[in-house]
């Protein structure tokens, strides 16, 4: 029997699982393919995209861009401090980790933007809660929507379909929207509306059903179709997905990000990651760790060819971001522990390429041996904001004013 749903919330219906989309068994694909290019025709040929990766685990930031000029990185770490002569000098201060060949290319061509000592005051070390903060854009508060879905909001305010697409196991709290439904999916093979047992009685019912006259009613149609279009689209787009270029090991989802931009999906804002705090290098750290800086560094300029390929690489930029660096002295185990203030990354055609912010000294560290901040993180989620995707009022999205650096051509 039909369920009742003319007493729900859109808060109850959040509790329920029954809003966003998510992964599971996959549709038939030909009973949408009408709604799929309606969906497509929405896509801008000319509008902005941002993609930001996610390396989780706490990137360790002196050991992807070298200070080989600075004698105190040797002092703090006389044996996995990379010598000069295995890294990729970009000028007489630093170099980058030797596996990063496509960031050292990104860089000498001018489309790729360092942004030095990046964090917050007051710095967690655990892993769960500082990267809420980077969600978030809120250190130190309970702020319950992402920066990104924030943001989606601003920019689309009347909620269109498939704005914001987030590739990941499980939704990230970057991409939780007031009034988007982010698209969530790991694999696009098997995309679509994601449900417990118990709930497939009322997704299918809901729709399936008549338009409804009841205003909460109809908004839980709209996310059921929504799914069954959204995965549809992804589907198709997947599977008309063919290039040459050579993504590495692991392209990281880029390669998905690529196939819905180029079938047209309507979507401005992407959200990836290297999943599974793949960074958290604690042990024997600098095999690892060169090995996870060869395969990102490889993606990301993977991605910057395929989009060359498609004609869309002036369209897109792409923000790179870890919870936090790592601690300034290795540690008895020939890795590095939690710290604080670390590197972020900008790539793409429109980026003015070079060094941002203060560095941070290695000399003046805090009490536990941390880097201390010297630019607020916000400053580059600002910088994305304005001087990308030209939406001037960061400070009612970041809660504060935050001078945007001239990053952008």
């Amino acid at each position: 029997m039909a369920k009742n749903f003319s007493n729900f919330s859109r808060r109850d219906l959040l509790r329920a699982g029954m809003y966003g989309i998510g992964l599971g068994t996959a549709l038939p694909i030909p009973a949408f393919s009408q709604a799929a290019g309606a969906l497509a025709a929405q896509a801008k040929a000319d509008g902005k995209i941002l993609v930001v990766l996610e390396l989780s685990g706490g990137n360790d930031g002196l050991n992807t861009l070298v200070p080989f000029g600075d004698d105190a990185y040797y002092r703090h770490r006389p044996k996995i401090g990379l010598p000069k002569k295995e890294i990729r000098p970009i000028d007489d201060h630093f170099g980058f980790n030797r596996g990063m060949v496509g960031f050292e290319r990104l860089y000498k061509d001018g489309k790729l933007a360092v942004i030095h000592g990046c964090g917050y005051a007051n710095p967690s070390f655990s892993h769960f809660t500082s990267m809420a903060y980077w969600h978030t854009a809120a250190p130190n508060s309970g702020e319950q929507y992402g920066w990104v879905g924030r943001l989606a909001d601003t920019m689309a305010p009347e909620a269109p379909p498939n704005f914001l697409v987030n590739i990941a196991a499980q939704q990230s709290l970057a991409v939780r929207s007031h009034r988007n439904v982010p698209v969530v999916f790991d694999d696009p093979t098997k995309f679509s509306r994601e449900s417990f047992y118990e709930q497939r009685e009322v997704l299918n019912t809901v729709s399936n059903a008549p338009t409804a006259q009841n205003a909460t009613r109809r908004f839980l149609q709209d996310i059921a179709k929504s799914a069954k279009d959204s995965s549809t689209l992804v589907q198709e787009a997947w599977s008309k997905y063919k290039s040459p270029v050579d993504y590495g090991v692991t392209g990281l989802d880029l390669p998905k990000v690529v196939a819905l931009i180029d079938a047209g999906m309507p979507s401005r804002l992407y959200y990836v990651s290297y999943r599974n705090n793949a960074f958290d290098t604690h042990v024997f750290q600098n095999e690892l760790h060169q090995r996870l800086l060869t395969y990102a560094s490889d993606a990301v300029s993977a991605f910057m060819l395929d989009l060359k390929r498609i004609g869309r690489a002036d369209d897109v930029v792409v923000m790179v971001f870890s919870e936090f660096g790592r601690r300034v002295p290795e540690n008895v185990s020939l890795g590095t522990d939690h710290g604080a203030a670390n590197l972020m990354f900008a790539v793409g055609n429109k980026v003015k390429g070079g060094q941002y912010g203060q560095i941070p000294s290695l000399t003046k560290l805090d009490e536990g041996d941390n880097l201390l901040h010297t630019t607020d993180f916000r400053r580059v989620y600002a910088s994305m904001i304005s001087g990308w995707l030209g939406y001037k009022d960061t400070r009612t999205l970041l809660n504060g004013d935050f001078e945007a650096f001239p990053m952008f051509a």
